[in-house]
């Protein structure tokens, strides 16, 4: 297998675009990587979308945006796993080189979700819950977030206002970063008198819905050239576990979560303290919790106390969220995980402007899709 590279990036602002379609937004993504690496083409394209078939009544994805990419006749496929799509994506493409199958691959995630009306998207996300014990019984994503939260603080003692530095700081974060959905800053208070989604989330413990595409260009050593700054993918781990939640021995572990990043951590010869910075799946405040507490970086209950202790933000011990994630930055839901590859990479490459991380060389990013029934986890190094 060989060593795959990262040498370029791109993408769109996340938020609300009322004038761009899931091919718009694709294509400028892709386009903004290729110039990036200055490659005219690629030999293959994989596309992360998780909401094309039921939101945008648009599957055959990849295909659309390579068209409008100018890339056809290439090899294009659609990559979905949920939440998880853009990270799986970059996945496929880094396989897809180091197995030699193509010298150069590009990855992208897209979703377009301001297409549908309210009630439609959160069927759409409903989707990657389980049909016949979740999501038809009226169980919405939210939902499911919120008893996963209740139980967490039933079982630490937690109160809500506990999980307020994650917002907190991927708002500081998100207010340097011009491509972020929310720039503005978000205090401790604002989150404690936030008005409940589903009790105990409430709408600052969200992501929120939103337009975005990201992409990176991934090669082998063959192919860098003297301008590229690489990015190693030292890891591409994947791991899944059951879809409902009630079918679990214990709800407030991701053991997906878990298994991907000890297998990504295996795969690159490194340990959690290696790892200067960690783009966490922030989709809700619970989910950010558990993610620390399954990738290694705290005990059963014991992420709150690295939040409190300010070990999570620029500077601490382990910056999470360092463009504002998926809370702040926003949530494209197939999109996120190329973002957060995007976002790892420039940090690597020393181009994060005032979202800097001092000394970075080596980034933690896991996507995940469903409340964990798949998980992504990628080690880049500079």
């Amino acid at each position: 297998m060989r060593d795959v590279f990262i040498v370029g990036v791109g993408q769109t602002a996340v938020g609300e675009h009322w004038d761009q379609g899931l091919r718009e937004l694709g294509a400028a993504a892709v386009r903004a990587a290729l110039d990036d690496a200055r490659f005219e083409s690629a030999d293959a394209l994989y596309v992360g979308n998780m909401l094309g078939g039921c939101v945008n009544g648009q599957e055959n994805v990849a295909t659309i945006v390579a068209d409008a990419a100018g890339l056809l006749p290439i090899e294009a496929l659609k990559v979905e796993a949920a939440c998880a799509s853009g990270g799986a994506a970059v996945r496929a493409a880094a396989l897809a080189v180091a197995a030699g199958a193509c010298d150069v691959a590009v990855a992208a995630g897209v979703e377009k979700m301001t297409d549908g009306a309210p009630d439609g998207v959160t069927a759409g996300l409903a989707t990657a819950a389980d049909q016949d014990y979740e999501a038809s019984h009226g169980m919405s994503f939210v939902a499911l977030s919120a008893l996963l939260m209740r139980r967490y603080m039933h079982e630490t003692g937690a109160e809500r206002e506990a999980f307020a530095p994650f917002v907190v700081v991927a708002h500081a974060n998100a207010s340097s970063n011009g491509k972020a959905m929310f720039r503005e800053p978000i205090s401790a208070e604002q989150f404690a008198r936030s008005a409940l989604v589903a009790s105990p989330i409430g709408i600052l413990d969200a992501a929120p819905v939103c337009d975005g595409a990201a992409a990176v260009v991934v090669c082998g050593q063959e192919s860098l050239r003297p301008h590229h700054k690489p990015v190693r993918i030292a890891a591409a781990s994947v791991a899944t576990d059951t879809i409902a939640l009630a079918a679990r021995s214990d709800v407030l572990t991701l053991g997906a979560a878990a298994l991907s990043a000890q297998k990504a951590f295996a795969a690159a010869g490194r340990v959690p303290k290696d790892m200067h910075l960690f783009e966490a799946h922030d989709a809700f405040t619970v989910i950010t919790a558990l993610s620390l507490e399954a990738c290694g970086y705290a005990k059963r209950g014991e992420a709150l106390r690295l939040a409190a202790e300010g070990c999570v933000a620029p500077g601490g011990c382990l910056p999470i969220s360092t463009f504002g994630g998926l809370k702040a930055r926003g949530h494209p839901v197939g999109a996120s995980g190329t973002y957060q590859i995007v976002e790892a990479a420039l940090q690597l490459r020393g181009e994060a402007g005032a979202n800097q991380i001092k000394g970075a060389r080596r980034a933690l990013a896991q996507s995940v899709g469903g409340h964990g029934s798949v998980a992504v986890t990628h080690i880049l190094e500079a």
